[in-house]
């Protein structure tokens, strides 16, 4: 399998904007993407939720615009906008044709530049997004995923919620809003990433037109490693009709050399319909219809989590089930013709994600981000092609051990309990 070699170009402003490129001349759409490299880790307790609801806020007009134009701008062109909060990171980003890149760039630009914050639309804000606090509280899938995470990073900006609670949610006030908005959004904390039908030189000097003159500060961000708790959780809910199960084992950062190896085990444990999670544990015992594993890497550590939904009198078997596939792939590594297909999974699968614009803006932005380089496609191929079974054996030695596996159960219980000697692999 060989890819195309990807036209990138990066370019910094004077003031540390930096602004990145990749042409896609058989294209006719443009992605674009405003990043903060600043999200929900990098919040005081106190403020917990705020990346989040400045995302939210943007939206609510600029010093130029009303929210009401704001969206038929964008609709008037046929584009798309939207923006997401995560951990680590905010984004802003927009998909047009290429002639309607001025404009695009424009309403991006006056979103991150020029919000007005105000009090009558935060009032109004607090109310929303309390309510999608509890819309995902409502949510078994999300519910489990946040018990689990809160507990595993316990005592961290990590195991904080991204949305913020209820309590932080409706303290939040104009001069507060304003403030972490100044100190977070600064020059030197924005990545300008764009794919498409675009020229980089034209698109540099627009972004200098609109981020040039922003001032330099301090990014304001302060971190450090988090330490993994491996608890054991069970919460009752007993309005559920299913038991969410969310287990996890300790991976490697998001920039880690062997991260290839890590999302090949992930791929083999629990990656698709022919996993051997999903095999096993759906398609020959019939206990679970969802069954997948999946990694979550951030820059300074990653957990590897399986989740599974299932009945409250099969949670025990698919628990053991989980921990008896760890048991196999650790002791008895994995053949030669599994690692085989499960590579030509990852590589069809990679070519596949990177071939609209929107996600090339996106991965541009990441690789600026957490990698401070570019990789052409089929750099990244020859890097899983290069992954050996000893390589995926040795990942399992260090990722399924008893002591670090970490579980999470929600549902109607019944005074259901698991224990450590349960986990044992």
């Amino acid at each position: 399998m060989t890819a195309d070699k990807r036209n990138i170009q990066r370019h910094v402003l004077p003031n540390g904007v930096t602004v990145l490129t990749e042409e896609m001349g058989h294209l006719r759409s443009v992605s674009i993407g405003v990043w903060v490299k600043s999200g929900s880790r990098h919040e005081e307790a106190s403020v917990n939720g705020i990346s989040h609801f400045i995302e939210h806020m943007v939206f609510k007009g600029t010093k130029t615009r009303t929210a009401v134009e704001l969206a038929r701008i964008m609709d008037s062109v046929g584009g798309h906008m939207d923006a997401f909060t995560s951990k680590e990171n905010i984004c802003f980003h927009a998909k047009v044709l290429d002639e309607h890149v001025p404009l695009a760039l424009d309403i991006l630009s006056d979103l991150a530049l020029n919000p007005v914050f105000d009090p009558k639309d935060i009032e109004r804000e607090q109310g929303v997004i309390c309510e999608e606090i509890k819309m995902d509280e409502d949510n078994p899938d999300y519910l489990v995923q946040e018990t689990f995470t809160q507990n595993y990073w316990k005592d961290h900006q990590l195991g904080r919620p991204i949305l913020g609670t209820k309590e932080t949610v409706r303290k939040f006030d104009r001069e507060v809003l304003h403030e972490y908005y100044r100190e977070r959004f600064s020059p030197r904390n924005l990545v300008i990433s764009a794919a498409g039908s675009l020229d980089h030189k034209r698109f540099v000097q627009m972004v200098k037109e609109k981020f040039g003159g922003m001032t330099v500060t301090s990014n304001g961000l302060q971190t450090h490693p988090p330490k993994a708790n491996p608890r054991i959780i069970t919460r009752n809910k007993k309005a559920l009709a299913q038991v969410q199960i969310c287990l996890g084992v300790p991976s490697v950062p998001i920039a880690d050399e062997k991260r290839y190896h890590a999302y090949m085990l992930s791929t083999i444990l629990g990656g698709g319909m022919s996993s051997r999670l999903f095999q096993k544990i759906r398609e020959e015992q019939g206990l679970a219809y969802s069954i997948f594993s999946d990694l979550s890497p951030f820059v300074d550590t990653g957990v590897l989590l399986v989740n599974a939904g299932t009945s409250r009198e099969a949670a025990p078997k698919v628990v053991q089930q989980i921990v008896e596939e760890f048991r196999r792939i650790k002791n008895d590594g994995v053949p030669e013709e599994e690692l085989h297909r499960v590579k030509e999974q990852m590589k069809g699968s990679l070519v596949l994600s990177l071939e609209s614009s929107s996600s090339r803006m996106m991965n541009l932005a990441r690789q600026e981000i957490y990698f401070d380089r570019f990789f052409d496609l089929d750099e990244i191929l020859e890097r899983v092609e290069e992954v050996r079974v000893e390589d995926v054996a040795a990942m399992a030695k260090s990722s399924f051990l008893s002591d670090a596996i970490a579980v999470t159960v929600l549902g109607n219980l019944n005074g259901m309990k698991f224990t450590r000697s349960s986990l044992a692999c």
